[in-house]
Protein backbone atom coordinates (compact mmCIF):
# COMPACT_ATOMS: atom_id res chain seq x y z
CA UNK A 1 0.00 0.00 0.00
CA UNK A 2 2.93 2.35 0.78
CA UNK A 3 4.39 2.05 -2.66
CA UNK A 4 1.03 2.83 -4.18
CA UNK A 5 0.85 5.81 -2.18
CA UNK A 6 -1.12 5.68 0.63
CA UNK A 7 0.26 7.61 3.55
CA UNK A 8 -1.33 7.09 6.79
CA UNK A 9 -4.79 5.33 7.95
CA UNK A 10 -7.96 7.11 9.65
CA UNK A 11 -8.86 5.32 12.99
CA UNK A 12 -12.76 6.30 13.32
CA UNK A 13 -14.10 6.80 17.25
CA UNK A 14 -17.35 8.81 16.39
CA UNK A 15 -19.27 5.95 14.29
CA UNK A 16 -21.78 4.08 16.01
CA UNK A 17 -20.46 0.66 14.03
CA UNK A 18 -16.80 1.60 15.23
CA UNK A 19 -17.37 3.40 18.11
CA UNK A 20 -16.77 0.82 21.30
CA UNK A 21 -14.85 -1.27 19.01
CA UNK A 22 -12.07 1.33 18.34
CA UNK A 23 -9.76 1.54 21.89
CA UNK A 24 -7.31 3.89 22.53
CA UNK A 25 -5.22 0.80 23.13
CA UNK A 26 -5.75 -0.56 19.29
CA UNK A 27 -5.02 3.54 18.15
CA UNK A 28 -1.38 3.30 19.85
CA UNK A 29 -1.02 -0.44 18.13
CA UNK A 30 -1.95 0.78 15.12
CA UNK A 31 0.61 3.41 14.97
CA UNK A 32 3.25 1.99 16.26
CA UNK A 33 2.56 -0.69 12.95
CA UNK A 34 2.26 2.53 10.54
CA UNK A 35 5.06 4.51 12.20
CA UNK A 36 8.08 2.22 10.39
CA UNK A 37 5.90 3.56 6.78
CA UNK A 38 6.39 6.77 8.09
CA UNK A 39 2.36 7.07 8.00
CA UNK A 40 0.43 9.67 9.57
CA UNK A 41 -2.97 8.47 11.75
CA UNK A 42 -6.13 10.41 10.82
CA UNK A 43 -8.62 10.46 13.88
CA UNK A 44 -11.74 11.07 13.85
CA UNK A 45 -12.95 11.77 17.58
CA UNK A 46 -15.80 14.08 19.47
CA UNK A 47 -14.16 16.78 21.43
CA UNK A 48 -14.47 15.19 24.69
CA UNK A 49 -12.44 11.99 23.50
CA UNK A 50 -9.99 14.11 22.43
CA UNK A 51 -9.77 15.62 25.54
CA UNK A 52 -10.00 11.94 28.02
CA UNK A 53 -7.55 10.68 25.08
CA UNK A 54 -4.77 13.98 25.38
CA UNK A 55 -1.87 11.79 26.71
CA UNK A 56 -2.18 8.75 24.63
CA UNK A 57 -2.64 11.49 21.45
CA UNK A 58 0.55 13.24 22.56
CA UNK A 59 2.50 9.51 22.57
CA UNK A 60 1.51 7.91 19.74
CA UNK A 61 4.86 7.54 17.23
CA UNK A 62 3.64 8.97 14.02
CA UNK A 63 2.12 12.64 13.52
CA UNK A 64 -1.57 13.03 14.24
CA UNK A 65 -4.12 14.34 11.99
CA UNK A 66 -7.22 15.64 13.97
CA UNK A 67 -10.29 15.37 11.76
CA UNK A 68 -13.27 17.72 11.49
CA UNK A 69 -11.71 20.41 13.67
CA UNK A 70 -11.76 18.50 16.56
CA UNK A 71 -15.28 18.02 16.63
CA UNK A 72 -15.60 20.61 19.50
CA UNK A 73 -18.90 21.09 20.53
CA UNK A 74 -20.70 24.72 20.45
CA UNK A 75 -21.43 26.80 21.93
CA UNK A 76 -18.91 25.84 24.13
CA UNK A 77 -16.22 26.09 21.13
CA UNK A 78 -12.92 27.94 22.46
CA UNK A 79 -13.89 27.55 26.40
CA UNK A 80 -14.32 23.41 25.75
CA UNK A 81 -11.70 21.25 27.22
CA UNK A 82 -11.21 19.22 23.75
CA UNK A 83 -10.42 22.77 22.21
CA UNK A 84 -7.82 23.05 25.33
CA UNK A 85 -6.46 19.67 24.18
CA UNK A 86 -6.23 20.29 20.74
CA UNK A 87 -4.36 23.91 21.04
CA UNK A 88 -2.08 21.88 23.16
CA UNK A 89 -1.34 18.88 21.20
CA UNK A 90 -0.60 21.37 18.19
CA UNK A 91 1.76 23.02 19.89
CA UNK A 92 3.76 19.57 19.98
CA UNK A 93 4.75 20.35 16.73
CA UNK A 94 3.34 17.07 15.37
CA UNK A 95 -0.23 17.52 14.93
CA UNK A 96 -2.57 18.51 12.42
CA UNK A 97 -5.70 19.76 12.00
CA UNK A 98 -8.15 19.08 8.99
CA UNK A 99 -10.01 22.22 8.61
CA UNK A 100 -13.30 20.18 6.99
CA UNK A 101 -17.24 19.70 8.55
CA UNK A 102 -17.42 23.24 9.91
CA UNK A 103 -21.25 22.14 9.70
CA UNK A 104 -21.22 19.20 11.84
CA UNK A 105 -21.16 20.78 14.96
CA UNK A 106 -22.17 24.69 14.33
CA UNK A 107 -25.31 26.26 16.42
CA UNK A 108 -25.31 29.36 14.11
CA UNK A 109 -25.24 27.24 10.39
CA UNK A 110 -24.25 28.81 7.06
CA UNK A 111 -23.09 30.60 5.42
CA UNK A 112 -20.32 31.57 7.35
CA UNK A 113 -20.47 29.19 10.46
CA UNK A 114 -19.68 32.05 12.99
CA UNK A 115 -19.21 29.40 15.63
CA UNK A 116 -17.13 26.72 14.41
CA UNK A 117 -14.98 29.23 12.44
CA UNK A 118 -13.30 30.29 15.10
CA UNK A 119 -11.93 27.41 15.83
CA UNK A 120 -10.48 27.16 12.13
CA UNK A 121 -9.39 30.79 12.54
CA UNK A 122 -7.39 29.07 16.63
CA UNK A 123 -5.97 26.49 14.45
CA UNK A 124 -4.53 28.47 11.78
CA UNK A 125 -3.30 31.37 13.65
CA UNK A 126 -1.64 28.84 16.18
CA UNK A 127 0.21 26.64 13.76
CA UNK A 128 -0.25 27.48 10.23
CA UNK A 129 2.08 24.72 8.83
CA UNK A 130 -0.15 22.38 10.22
CA UNK A 131 -3.53 22.53 8.95
CA UNK A 132 -4.99 21.10 5.82
CA UNK A 133 -8.22 21.82 3.95
CA UNK A 134 -11.11 19.40 3.10
CA UNK A 135 -14.39 19.42 2.04
CA UNK A 136 -15.58 16.11 3.33
CA UNK A 137 -17.69 15.61 0.52
CA UNK A 138 -20.22 13.69 -0.47
CA UNK A 139 -20.95 14.80 3.44
CA UNK A 140 -22.39 11.46 4.48
CA UNK A 141 -23.40 12.97 7.79
CA UNK A 142 -26.04 15.53 6.01
CA UNK A 143 -29.14 14.49 4.99
CA UNK A 144 -29.46 18.35 3.31
CA UNK A 145 -26.14 18.86 1.37
CA UNK A 146 -24.04 21.88 2.37
CA UNK A 147 -23.17 24.00 -0.50
CA UNK A 148 -19.42 22.66 -1.41
CA UNK A 149 -18.44 26.37 -3.30
CA UNK A 150 -19.56 28.31 0.06
CA UNK A 151 -17.31 25.72 2.55
CA UNK A 152 -14.03 26.53 -0.03
CA UNK A 153 -15.33 30.16 -0.17
CA UNK A 154 -14.91 30.03 4.39
CA UNK A 155 -11.25 29.75 3.69
CA UNK A 156 -11.18 33.58 2.45
CA UNK A 157 -12.44 33.83 5.91
CA UNK A 158 -10.51 31.98 8.02
CA UNK A 159 -6.97 33.05 6.15
CA UNK A 160 -7.62 36.07 4.58
CA UNK A 161 -3.70 36.08 3.30
CA UNK A 162 -3.04 34.50 0.42
CA UNK A 163 0.53 32.84 1.32
CA UNK A 164 -1.35 31.27 4.30
CA UNK A 165 -4.24 30.56 1.86
CA UNK A 166 -1.78 28.77 -0.29
CA UNK A 167 0.15 26.97 2.42
CA UNK A 168 -3.19 25.61 3.55
CA UNK A 169 -4.10 24.49 -0.20
CA UNK A 170 -0.47 23.17 -1.72
CA UNK A 171 2.28 23.58 0.83
CA UNK A 172 0.71 21.57 3.69
CA UNK A 173 -1.21 18.55 1.92
CA UNK A 174 2.64 18.40 0.33
CA UNK A 175 4.15 18.31 2.86
CA UNK A 176 1.45 15.99 4.89
CA UNK A 177 0.54 13.93 2.09
CA UNK A 178 3.96 13.12 0.33
CA UNK A 179 2.18 15.00 -2.96
CA UNK A 180 5.24 16.64 -5.32
CA UNK A 181 6.52 20.26 -4.44
CA UNK A 182 4.30 22.48 -7.16
CA UNK A 183 6.54 25.10 -8.80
Amino acid sequence: MAAAGVCGIRVNFVSPQSWGATTPEMLVALAKKVNDLNWHVQVLMLGEQIAQMESALQGLPTPVVLDHLGRIPQPDGLDHAGYAAVRRLLDNGRTWVKLSEPYEDTKVGPPRYEDTSKLAKSYIDAAPERVVWGSDWPHPTQKVKPDDALLFDLLTDWAPNEATRRRILVSNPEALYGFPKSP
